[in-house]
């Protein structure tokens, strides 16, 4: 830089020399202080007017001075070039050792067996939970993880946490109310493995611990993963700025998010108001724990309780009821429909129903009322609102699920006023990059309307398009979801579509062979699960051959309803469908009611379902 000075300075000195021979020669410096004096001009102000003019060029001091103002400038412009030079340089190498040290982090993984290249990533010194996390998945049930399964499906690389209040890896609900309650393990509290009715073992949990990445290495394995946090709950949301937080107050950043945060059973306002000694007695039945608690309750007191006669409270009330025969448990079920189930069956096969679970031990009581509960002695009173009072040892409610959206506040989310739950649009988006599944999400369906659906196999369907959508499918939720219910090995059904006792029903029944249980179905199937063999099936072709036969008649009082297709009617139009000890036939179903057609004569339809076979 020194350099380039002195030969500006150089420079300039050469043009001075340049253009000193085309100046006029003066006549002297006398001359011109005569002149100044002769018009009587202060000695000062001449002094002053002879440095700041650049006067006539020619003198000896008149270059010196010209020299030194071009020097001084010309040094200047050298200091601020090489200013700006040597800061240019400092922040070109941080740029440079940033990139670098980005670069690195990248390349990190646990797979490197030489501790060198672990570096600062090296397991003991990561968090214990990562601070970001390209897919988030907040809930730990069915919906979650098949949303997680989705998405690996899609992005083998990927990399999926999912948070979850319960201390238990993902599993499947329904065994907890069904087959769990028929084994002969003494130790299924612990194993939590059963036989399915077709005599396979299995898990109630989806994979086993080795499935999953520990949650710290999540941001450092070489292939991505699926992580579980569990005993944490999500408490807000931060949509815009994508970002969670912890009940124990950590933050975790998503690129996207996935809801599923499921339901948390309801309870009844009189067991609410009774106190706590009552609600010491109580089993709100939902999770593991809720099993081993009940399991364990079952075989220590005389008399259990359970209010609900919907699909939970009888599936219990006959798995207990095994126990009535065996060890001499009173099991007594309560509720204010007529019927089992008489909120979905017509009324008489919700008649059937009530008969078929009286057999299996259980005291049935429809019609019934709760109007309190008090602890009475060392037992519970329940007094009914018809004066009817009942003494037992513990109460189970079974009466219905309540949407778990407490995030919608905080994160500016609508909830649907009339079914509850997070509203979504056709690809289950309540955000841009936010989704939801399960028994949380409030759907538009195409043929029925807005809904919202509580059962396994919506949640496996809508975890599972919500995953897809999550890596970029961008589909819409046509499937109409079932579901099932089995009370015992050797009677259940499954439904479809809109299966509501107040509207317009037609059966058609025939009379069942060996081969018509659950047991049978499982045998076929291979899975205890069914859903799982069908969810998304449909069946290509519906022909419907046209008939003279008379409308089918409600079946006789008394009749045993072997096994049967029952219709649900909108505006004749067939709407959902049971089908009764009637099995793996569920896309057919699906095809009808996505046609959304009248039928002239349902007889013709119900032979779709083979329902005559032997």
């Amino acid at each position: 830089m020194f350099r380039c000075g002195v030969a500006a300075a150089a420079a300039a000195g050469g043009l001075v020399r340049a253009l000193r021979p085309l100046s006029p020669t003066p006549r002297g410096r006398a001359a011109a202080g005569n002149l100044l004096q002769r018009w009587n001009v202060p000695i000062k102000l001449q002094m002053s007017r002879q440095v700041a003019s650049s006067g006539v060029p020619g003198g000896k001091g008149d270059s010196s001075v010209f020299v030194l103002i071009v020097g001084l400038s010309t040094l200047g412009a050298g200091a601020y070039v090489y200013r700006t030079l040597k800061e240019n340089k400092e922040r070109f190498t941080s740029r440079v050792t940033t990139i670098t040290t980005r670069s690195q982090e990248k390349e990190l993984s646990p797979s490197d067996t030489d501790a060198a290249s672990q570096g600062t990533a090296a397991p003991g010194a990561r968090p214990e939970v990562p601070s970001h996390v390209p897919f988030l998945l907040i809930g730990g049930g069915t919906a979650a993880f098949a949303a997680a399964r989705s998405i690996r499906a899609r992005d083998p690389g990927a990399r999926v946490l999912i948070v979850s209040e319960d201390p238990a890896l993902p599993y499947m609900r329904p065994p907890l109310s069904k087959e769990l309650w028929f084994s002969d393990d003494p130790n299924v509290t612990e194993t939590l493995r059963f036989k399915q009715w077709n005599g396979k073992e299995r898990s109630i949990y989806f994979q086993p611990p080795s499935f999953y990445v520990p949650v710290r290495d999540l941001p450092f394995v070489e292939n991505g993963g699926v992580a579980v946090l569990c005993g944490k709950k999500v408490v807000h949301m931060d949509v815009r700025g994508n970002i969670v937080k912890l009940n124990d107050g950590t933050q975790i950043s998503y690129d996207k998010c996935l809801i599923a945060t499921g339901g948390s059973p309801r309870n009844l306002p009189a067991i609410e108001r009774a106190g706590k000694d009552v609600q010491q007695r109580l089993t709100l039945f939902r999770k593991i724990e809720d099993f081993k608690s009940l399991e364990k309750i079952s075989r220590e007191v005389k008399s259990i309780t359970i209010i609900g006669g919907g699909f939970l409270g009888s599936e219990l009330a006959c798995a207990l009821g095994r126990r009535a025969r065996t060890r001499g448990l009173e099991v007594i079920q309560l509720f204010p429909e007529n019927g089992n189930m008489g909120k979905v069956l017509p009324e008489y096969l919700s008649n059937w129903t009530t008969e078929k679970v009286r057999r299996e031990g259980v005291n049935v009581m429809p019609n019934a009322v709760v109007k309190s509960v008090s602890v009475c002695g060392n037992r519970l009173m329940i007094k009914l609102k018809d004066g009817r009072k009942v003494e037992t040892d513990h109460i189970v409610a079974a009466v219905g699920l309540e949407p778990n959206v407490e995030l919608a506040k905080s994160a500016g989310l609508e909830v649907d006023s009339d079914f509850g739950g997070f509203r979504v649009n056709a690809e289950l988006q309540a955000r841009s990059n936010i989704w939801v599944a399960g028994d949380a999400a409030c759907f538009y369906d195409i043929k029925l309307g807005r809904r919202r659906v509580e059962h396994h196999d919506h949640a496996v369907v809508s975890g599972r398009l919500a995953g897809e959508n999550m890596t970029g499918a961008a589909k819409p939720y046509w499937h109409q979801s079932m579901f099932w219910s089995d009370l015992g090995p050797n009677v259940g059904y499954e439904a479809i579509g809109l299966v509501d006792s107040s509207l317009p029903t037609v059966g058609v029944f025939a009379k069942a062979t060996a081969k018509d249980t659950p047991k049978s179905a499982t045998e076929q199937s291979g899975t205890g699960i069914r859903s799982e063999s069908e969810t998304e099936a449909e069946a290509s072709e519906v022909h419907i051959s046209p008939s003279f036969s008379p409308t089918p008649q409600v079946p006789k009082q008394g009749e045993d309803y072997g096994k049967g297709v029952i219709f649900y009617l909108r505006d004749k139009v067939v709407v959902g469908i049971v089908l009764w000890n009637i099995f793996n036939r569920m896309p057919i179903a699906r095809k009808i009611i996505k046609d959304g057609e009248e039928h002239d004569d349902l007889n013709e339809v119900a032979k779709l379902f083979n329902i005559h076979e032997e």
